[in-house]
């Protein structure tokens, strides 16, 4: 069975359901930020056959404490173990996908890396693409297990990130260069309709993830996201680029795409802009 690290497009998954469904764990990371109960009614509603729903609030989220973003990470070993507890083990291929667009598959994709799981990949064009084609869908949710203990070793991660301090302790240095992954107007500070504050952090660069994609909802060519990154970026190295974006989830489908470019190695601040915003002695600026 053939190894997928950054995409799967639904024809492969067909053929990987019909050769080996006993090597493949499919996540359904449908969500929506202003309707949190929306993904799991859309999965009770359907979903691809033998797909187990993660809800981005509660299994991929640690509680939130009003200084650590909207959506922190929980802890590595108890995330770990709860993956675990659904079957997946070191060699097997895991498939997540969304309600096409990607950033919430893309950040479970990514978290899989973080706890050391290389076989992971987003299915390109999502639910929407698995329809498209007239694939089979199943109406009966499955059950998550439930992890008892915390694994005790932990791979290596296969990711980096930067917190908080880094970013500030960087922004007179200069040493990485902060991505911004939403749209140009909150960027700009023109609107914020998530989090208190609006603007970014200085020195920031702005790709929005909106633009990864071509209209059919699938990722563009890796050459044109390559040439399009290298028009934002410069002669900057990927290792030096931190992706950032209003809760830590966007941020993934810009480093996803960049993966997918060649561009590898990036990092991910994890709290982004609605931890950055809430504490108010950090610095906020506005404007291109």
């Amino acid at each position: 069975m053939p190894n997928y690290t950054t995409l799967v497009t639904p024809e492969a998954l067909k053929a990987l359901l019909a050769s080996d469904p006993a090597g493949i764990r499919i996540f359904d990371a449908r969500h929506d930020l202003g309707d949190h109960e929306a993904g799991r009614r859309a999965y009770n509603t359907g979903h691809i056959p033998g797909a187990l729903f993660l809800d981005h609030e509660t299994d991929l989220c640690s509680p939130r404490t009003g200084h650590n973003g909207r959506h922190p990470l929980p802890d590595r070993a108890a995330f770990a173990a709860l993956i675990q507890a659904q079957g997946v083990g070191p060699q097997t291929q895991v498939i997540i996908y969304d309600a096409s667009s990607g950033p919430f598959a893309a950040h479970l994709w990514w978290m899989l890396r973080w706890i050391g799981h290389a076989n992971v990949a987003v299915l390109d064009g999502g639910w929407q693409a698995w329809r498209t084609a007239g694939y089979a869908v199943e109406t009966q949710p499955q059950p998550l297990a439930v992890a008892s203990t915390d694994i005790q070793d932990l791979p290596a991660s296969l990711v980096g990130t930067a917190d908080a301090a880094a970013v500030l302790a960087n922004i007179p240095l200069q040493r990485f260069t902060v991505l911004d992954a939403r749209a140009g107007n909150r960027y700009r500070g023109e609107v914020e309709p998530m989090d208190p504050v609006a603007g970014h952090i200085p020195g920031a660069l702005n790709r929005p993830n909106s633009e990864n994609q071509a209209a059919d909802g699938r990722f563009k060519p890796a050459a044109t996201l390559r040439a399009e990154f290298e028009s934002v970026l410069g002669e900057r190295n990927p290792g030096d680029i931190v992706h950032q974006c209003g809760s830590g989830i966007t941020a993934c489908h810009n480093l996803l795409a960049m993966e997918i470019a060649g561009l590898t190695g990036s990092r991910l601040y994890p709290g982004s802009w609605s931890e950055w915003c809430s504490e108010p002695t950090r610095p906020v600026a506005t404007g291109a």
